[in-house]
């Protein structure tokens, strides 16, 4: 059986019986599927959320799906400290992907032509309080060079506009917005497909740093562990993912431009687009009993799927410069940050680890702290630890200034004024040292238990207090 988001559903039900919860009554599309995320993770509780019954629509939702490291180690079949290393590893592997006949393809169970397209009957939430109206948040569009014939796949922020058109908003360099642009110089209608409901490896593989255009399906298929089965698309050229719960076909029209936004981004501030491209959807398939994927905008899952490709991609380009780099962390609760720990066999190695980091993700990263082998980076107090004992500002901070921008998603990034007119800026990036001294020379040791004496500890042998013992002692 081919690996699709269902097949993902039951590993993870199967992994844990709780990380799934039902919601069994009606909600609101707005408000309503994120009010649930949000009430939970006040509690500290990232359960997925499947809603079957949503206003307005006859399709189940799933969200809240991929909130914690562990269920990226899930998939990829390794521990969480593993993440960055096993992630980077496959993407070297890239796995090419396959045409199968429509006939098996699961996501042409049911089509929808031109004249019945309505996207007010998926269940496409309002996200957040300020938004400017529903927005798919983990479709992933597929566009085609037409230059180089290569196809391109990548998750952008799209808002509902009407029955059929929405918007696509491109950031910077994104290779769709470059696609759509060579499109738009030939007065031409751009097609596009965006697949919605997929196994997490094929969402991953989309927003993977690949080098230049392309390359998206191949690395689906590293991080899946198999080839990504594709299917002629119903009104273009275009392959999309055959077992994707939903298909939106249509084009990016070349001379309509509509307003956007604003929309909750996920360093948790409001951004307006201002105005974008128009899609025009012409065409729908899905599933029988197709289940609608969201990710929570500004939310814990935004920032776990955003961050763990990032660390993948940063992991394989420090470990070329730097072979003794132990593992790379860009915390979910702030991707402006990014920890590496390394065995530090010369000072020079601290550098050239943070800026191989900062030139795989120039646009968001703002802190890279690099701490000695001893340091678990996914540990944020051992990461504080190291800086509060081996950080001397004076001497350890390295400040870059005009680094980032101008502008982009990064608050930090504009000047404001009371006007409410923003200008964009260039902001700067820091490195913060925070490593023991290279050998030869000495630092005072870190004070632990014997590590076998830690595995001899017997926990099984542990109890609550019993009534006599509260009675003597509490």
């Amino acid at each position: 059986m081919a690996k699709d988001l269902r097949t993902y559903l039951g590993q993870l039900s199967e992994y844990d019986s709780q990380s799934i919860r039902v919601v069994d009554k009606e909600v609101d599309p707005k408000f309503g599927i994120t009010a649930y995320a949000a009430a939970l993770a006040e509690k500290g509780d990232y359960s997925a959320l499947l809603f079957d019954q949503v206003k307005g629509s006859g399709l189940s939702c799933v969200s809240n799906l991929l909130t914690s490291y562990e269920r990226i180690a899930l998939y990829l079949g390794c521990e969480v400290q593993d993440i960055p290393r096993v992630y980077g590893e496959k993407l070297q592997k890239p796995i090419d992907p396959v045409e199968i006949d429509r006939s098996r393809a699961k996501v042409k169970e049911t089509i929808i032509s031109e004249e019945e397209v309505d996207l007010s009957k998926l269940p496409i939430p309002v996200h957040n309080e300020m938004d400017g109206g529903p927005y798919l948040s983990a479709g992933v569009m597929i566009i085609r060079d037409p230059d180089t014939g290569l196809i391109n796949a990548g998750i952008y922020r799209h808002q509902i506009f009407n029955e059929r058109d929405m918007g696509v908003w491109f950031l910077g360099a994104h290779h769709g917005g470059l696609i759509y642009k060579k499109y738009k110089k030939q007065g031409k209608p751009a097609p596009i497909a965006i697949a919605i409901g997929h196994h997490p490896g094929f969402v991953m593989g989309s927003v993977s740093r690949v080098q230049g255009i392309g390359g998206e399906y191949e690395a689906a298929g590293a991080l899946m562990g198999e080839a990504l089965e594709l299917v002629q698309a119903e009104t273009s050229d275009l392959l999309v993912p055959a077992h994707a719960e939903i298909i939106l076909e249509g084009v990016i029209l070349p001379d309509e431009d509509h307003k956007e936004g604003p929309f909750g981004e996920w360093p948790g501030h409001y951004l307006g687009g201002g105005s974008v491209p128009t899609i025009r959807i012409t065409r729908i398939t899905h599933r029988k009993n197709a289940i609608f994927q969201d990710i929570v905008a500004s939310s814990r899952e935004h920032l776990v799927v955003g961050g763990v490709p990032r660390s993948g991609s940063i992991y394989q380009t420090v470990k070329e410069v730097v072979p003794s780099l132990k593992t790379v962390n860009v915390p979910f609760y702030s991707r402006m940050n990014c920890y590496i720990s390394l065995h530090k066999e010369r000072d020079a190695d601290v550098k050239k680890a943070a800026f191989a980091a900062l030139n795989t993700e120039p646009e968001n990263l703002r802190h890279i702290v690099v701490v000695d082998e001893d340091i678990d980076v996914f540990n944020g107090e051992e990461v504080a630890w190291a800086i509060g004992t081996r950080f001397d500002a004076e001497r350890d901070l390295l400040v870059i200034p005009k680094w980032n921008g101008p502008g982009g998603l990064l608050p930090t990034n504009w000047d404001y004024n009371a006007e409410g007119k923003n200008t964009p800026r260039m902001s700067s990036a820091v490195i913060v040292d925070a490593t023991k001294p290279a050998p030869p020379v000495i630092f005072p040791k870190r004070a632990v238990v014997p590590r076998e004496q830690v595995e001899l500890a017997d926990l099984q042998a542990l109890r609550e207090l019993n009534k006599e013992e509260k009675d003597k002692w509490l």
